[in-house]
C-alpha cells in the first residue's frame, strides 16, 4: 500500500472528505508509527553509541532519536563493563544527595524533557541521563538503545 491508497482508505473509512481532515492525515500516520514503536521493541530498531562520562559530571545527553534503553554500561579503565541499573530520578537524588559523593556510576535515570524560564515557557524534548553516584573518573559509556526511525510518511510525499 502506498500513501495515496492509505489516504483514500482513511477517508473512505471515516466518510470524511473535509479538506482540513485530509490535511491532518500525515499527523495520524506519524502518531500511529510512534505508537507502534513505543509498544513493540523491534530488534532492527536498535543502535549502539558510545559517549564520554566526565569526572564530576553526573549528566549525559541522550541521543536525539532516543526511544528507550536496551542496555547502558560504564566501561571502566581496565576495559571491563559495569552495566548500570535504571532507577527513578528521585532514587538517585535520595541515594546520592551530595554531588561530591563520587564513584563508578551504578544507576541511571532518564531526566527531562526540560522547560525554560522564558515567558512563555518553552518545552524542549531533550532527554538527559542522570548518573549515580557522580563519576569519580572519566569513563566511556556504551548505550544500546531503541530509536525512532524517520517517518514512513516522508517516503510517500
Amino acid at each position: 500500500m502506498n500513501y495515496t491508497e492509505l489516504k483514500a482508505a482513511i477517508i473512505a473509512y471515516t466518510e470524511n472528505q473535509d479538506q482540513s481532515f485530509e490535511a491532518e492525515i500525515p499527523v495520524f500516520v506519524r502518531q500511529a508509527e510512534q505508537r507502534i514503536y513505543n509498544t513493540i521493541q523491534f530488534p532492527s530498531l536498535r543502535k549502539n553509541v558510545t559517549g564520554v562520562i566526565s569526572l564530576g559530571n553526573k549528566y549525559l545527553s541522550a541521543p536525539d532519536d532516543f526511544l528507550a534503553v536496551y542496555s547502558f554500561a560504564v566501561i571502566k579503565t581496565d576495559g571491563s563493563y559495569e552495566y548500570m541499573l535504571n532507577k527513578d530520578v528521585n532514587f538517585i537524588r535520595e541515594s546520592y544527595p551530595d554531588p561530591t559523593d563520587q564513584g563508578i556510576p551504578k544507576y541511571y535515570a532518564i531526566f527531562g524533557p526540560t522547560t525554560t524560564n522564558a515567558n512563555p515557557a518553552v518545552i524542549t524534548t531533550e532527554l538527559t541521563f542522570l548518573l549515580g553516584p557522580t563519576p569519580n573518573n572519566g569513563y566511556t559509556a556504551e548505550l544500546h538503545y531503541y530509536y525512532y526511525p524517520e517517518s514512513c510518511y516522508r517516503d510517500w510525499e
